[in-house]
């Protein structure tokens, strides 16, 4: 059995930690304050465990980074760089600017030039950093229900393996999988958190995803 080391424990890191424990995975989630989640310990039972960044990082066997962009360098130093050698890490982070929308349209700390995920890759260069759940809600992670038809993830990552791995477990939580390729595709991937957030921010409305189609 695979053990899930989530780094954040927010409404991210919390829907991935109950997907993955909802599939037999053992799953530790890293917070700062591990009292806030007595709650959510009980619920999640024996395969469920509360850590400090650190400890989610060592325990995983494979890292689920579910942290703000703008906070995930730090945590990622408090997780410990050597707890996350050649280890296949899922980036689900957007790098939301600090700044108010303007027309439901968020901002981005980063340019189109260079990823958030490019950026973690490069500080990291011995992680496997997958792109993925960043283009859908917390709410539709696992098993997002579209009437039958599933919902695109694009993923992107330098390794192939770790792709693969990854593309396994989105498979088991409900999606298709669009491979664009290395972590220079998180250029394109990163801003569909724009686009998915504007309906939310225009009209309330959040549960939509994407879908690709293919000829």
């Amino acid at each position: 059995m695979k053990k899930i080391g989530i780094i954040g424990s927010g409404e991210v890191g919390r829907a991935l930690a109950d997907g993955f424990i909802k599939y037999g995975y053992e799953v530790m989630v890293g917070t700062r304050t591990a009292s806030k989640l007595d709650e959510w310990k009980k619920k999640a039972g024996k395969n469920g465990r509360v850590g400090s960044f650190a400890d989610a990082a060592a325990f995983g066997e494979l890292v689920v980074l579910a942290v703000k962009a703008s906070a995930a360098k730090k945590i990622l130093e408090m997780a410990d760089a050597k707890n996350l050698k050649g280890k296949v890490v899922i980036d689900t982070s957007n790098p939301i600017a600090d700044a108010p929308p303007e027309n439901g349209v968020i901002k981005f700390f980063t340019s189109l030039d260079k990823s958030f995920m490019e950026q973690l890759q490069s500080d990291l260069p011995e992680v496997h950093f997958v792109k993925a759940f960043s283009n859908i809600g917390s709410a539709l992670m696992v098993n997002p229900n579209f009437g039958g038809i599933k919902p695109t993830m694009f993923i992107c990552g330098n390794n192939e393996n770790a792709k693969k791995e990854v593309t396994k477990i989105l498979d088991q939580f409900g999606f298709d999988i669009a491979d664009m390729g290395g972590a220079e595709g998180a250029r394109a991937i990163e801003p569909l958190c724009i686009l998915w957030c504007i309906p939310g921010m225009l009209r309330n409305e959040w549960a939509h995803a994407f879908k690709l189609l293919k000829a």
